[in-house]
């Protein structure tokens, strides 16, 4: 089975009930639950979710896939980990271990039922553990000395030859939208990434992730332009 994963929580500092406030017409968790319904590959959704409104709008939604799970107050808090809620509700589910479980945020709403599924035929094709989402960066990355933060060190080129940018391969980055692994990982290592990791790449603007006010006026603007009308 193939279980696709939503935690969403009641309390937001950042933006008050921000996973089902509207963004491009709909509350935020609709985007990324829309991408896993249909979703070829998706056979379950579930919302974990501490909160009677937020449960009572996701329901609305009327998709065949979804199950809302309660999630308890203790994996609830500003200090809970995804993998918390994650173990929680593995521990209280009975899928198996050789079960592929699909952690979507529903901060990345610009995630597509076409990039799960695509995700999902690279990770059943090649020899990995666990895969997470991301896209590639062709900027050029500094650091600043451990001893001295006056200067700074590159990280991923050497500025005495640097690189044409077709001829760059430039570094990779969590976007935050996907996360696949076993429960059988999961259960053992505590952790959404496993073992040999593996990588899909996605378009360079599902880079955002909303976790502030900003960030929310550049997604709603990138969605009506290359994503969900």
């Amino acid at each position: 089975m193939n279980v696709a994963f939503i935690p969403v929580r009641g309390g937001s500092k950042s933006i008050p009930l921000k996973n089902i406030k509207e963004i491009n017409g709909k509350p935020l968790v609709y985007w990324t639950a829309l991408a896993a319904q249909k979703s070829n590959c998706i056979d379950k959704l579930v919302i974990a979710t501490d909160s009677k409104e937020i449960k009572s709008i996701v329901n609305g939604f009327n998709f065949t896939k979804l199950e809302v799970y309660n999630r308890s107050a203790e994996n609830s808090s500003d200090t809970s980990s995804t993998e918390s809620v994650m173990l929680e509700y593995i521990y209280n589910s009975n899928l198996k271990d050789d079960d592929l479980f699909f952690l979507i945020q529903a901060t990345s709403p610009m995630l597509k039922a076409e990039y799960i599924d695509n995700m999902y035929k690279k990770y059943t094709k090649i020899d990995c553990d666990s895969m997470l989402s991301g896209v590639r960066e062709k900027q050029f990355h500094w650091t600043f000395n451990k001893n001295d933060n006056n200067y700074i060190t590159p990280i991923n080129y050497d500025y005495k030859n640097r690189p044409r940018r077709q001829e760059f391969m430039g570094i990779l980055a969590e976007n935050g939208a996907c996360y696949i692994n076993t429960v059988k990982n999961i259960k053992k290592d505590k952790c959404r990434l496993s073992g040999k990791v593996s990588f899909y790449e996605m378009p360079s603007y599902t880079a955002y992730e909303i976790d502030e006010q900003e960030d929310w006026i550049i997604v709603e603007d990138l969605m009506h332009q290359f994503s969900n009308k």
